[in-house]
């Protein structure tokens, strides 16, 4: 272990928890038939828990006990934090040193952009989440006490607060109706505008709650990052949801005012990357579907609970394209310029989750008689760790499975963090060969 890359241990670490999860998952007294739910079912929850995606082959409600409800719970907030941040948080409680091989690794697991302070970020992470969750839960069993008794009331807040700010999308809505989401409270103010707001605060990122609790109200002071993370999720919000009003418009037939702005809102923040519904996902027009792909492809911001590419991979690549078309030099924003290295990470970010989205799709669509779109939701789903679906996750077969459970941990880790996996030390060439120029375009 000791000869691990960050890279490498954390994503080591993560299957470790997934085959804890899966172990504990596959234990009759997790399932409510009393018996075990089997290796491929378990191993498809721990993976989309931890993975904090929300793909599911079973419904939660319906198909897993208190117990296991509970394991699943566990697996997203450690999925969602990090277990590298929580197992550092414990290490501080218990007073022990941190040496610079956790920092290091802390620097890897949430983003930040230098190695000092790591520390006290780690103090904040852990309790501005458990602030915000605690809030969520409280505002949320506001509602559901009263609809499902003090006990079941109380459950429902912590487990749906939790779910939506490590945006992972798990509900116990089955109750009503198996994998119905929160469809049914489509025009409820306070369920729609908490758990928007808990999706929204937990996909922004850690690095941004620290530069914002630094700063405050100055925003001339933020940090490059940080106005980029805020500009790009306003944008994507309210271009989503206004999109997402022109386009549902079939589909918002008997809805009030009320209930068609909750809805398009709704609609433009869960694909980033929650996975909760109010509206039929399986009745999603067309420009619906792809208008979701791309919100889903995208994703949170870095050094979050989110998945996808990220706010400022996508923020970096358009201003690239953009300066390149003005025939400009440099990468310029907000009053500064941004270095090469950010450049070619965001390229190369983009284009190995675009391949590998794009290769997948090919390999479910030759083997699954589904229509392409359903293909297309249910893969870029998964690798954005997102976990919307039309409802084709418990019908495709087995090959399909096993290659959302590959996306779904590759999205977690990131998709260039598991390319890295496999090389572990950076080797730069003792000569360089000669340049020569070829045509573009």
């Amino acid at each position: 272990m000791q000869r691990l890359s960050r890279v490498q241990t954390i994503a080591i670490g993560f299957l470790l928890i997934i085959a804890a999860g899966t172990l504990l998952l596959m234990l009759p007294v997790a399932s409510k038939s009393g018996e075990s739910a089997g290796f491929l079912n378990a191993l498809f929850t721990s993976t989309s828990s931890t993975c904090v995606t929300g793909l599911v082959v079973v419904d939660t409600y319906t198909n897993w006990t208190v117990f296991g409800q509970a394991v699943i719970l566990v697996l997203i907030q450690i999925g969602g934090l990090g277990f590298i941040t929580i197992g550092v948080f414990f290490s501080i409680f218990m007073k022990r040193r941190i040496g610079l091989k956790e920092r290091n690794l802390i620097q890897e697991s949430v983003n930040t952009l230098q190695i000092g302070g790591t520390v006290r970020l780690v103090r904040k992470i852990v309790s501005y989440a458990l602030i915000f969750e605690g809030v969520g839960a409280l505002l949320l069993m506001i509602r559901f006490i009263p609809q499902f008794g003090v006990a079941e009331g109380i459950w429902y807040g912590i487990f749906h607060s939790i779910s939506a700010f490590c945006n992972a999308g798990f509900d116990l809505m089955g109750h009503f109706e198996p994998y119905s989401s929160l469809s049914l409270y489509y025009d409820d103010l306070l369920v729609n505008l908490v758990i928007m707001a808990l999706i929204i605060i937990g996909g922004i990122g850690f690095i941004v709650w620290d530069d914002i609790s630094v700063h405050k109200w100055k925003i001339k002071n933020y940090l490059l990052h940080t106005k980029i993370v805020l500009t790009m999720t306003v944008i994507l919000i309210v271009g989503g949801s206004i999109c997402f009003y022109l386009f549902e418009q079939e589909n918002f037939m008997g809805m009030d005012t009320k209930g068609q702005i909750l809805a398009s809102v709704f609609g433009a923040v869960t694909p980033r990357t929650a996975g909760f519904n109010t509206v039929d996902t399986g009745a999603y027009t067309e420009g619906t579907r792809m208008l979701t792909v791309i919100l889903m492809f995208i994703g949170g911001s870095p050094g979050s609970t989110a998945g996808g590419i990220k706010t400022t991979t996508m923020m970096v690549i358009i201003l690239y394209i953009w300066s390149t078309l003005r025939n400009k030099s440099g990468l310029n924003i907000y009053g500064r310029r941004m270095d090469e290295d950010s450049i070619k990470k965001a390229a190369t970010v983009f284009f190995i989750n675009l391949m590998l989205a794009a290769g997948c799709v090919l390999i479910m669509a030759g083997i699954e008689p589904l229509p392409l779109s359903d293909i297309f939701m249910e893969i870029f789903s998964a690798i954005g760790t997102v976990g919307i679906s039309t409802g084709i996750t418990r019908d495709v077969t087995i090959v399909s499975k096993y290659m959302l459970i590959f996306l779904m941990y590759c999205g977690r880790i990131g998709s260039m963090s598991f390319a890295l996996f496999f090389t572990e030390k950076k080797q730069n060439a003792p000569v360089k060969l000669p340049i020569e120029r070829i045509t573009i375009g």
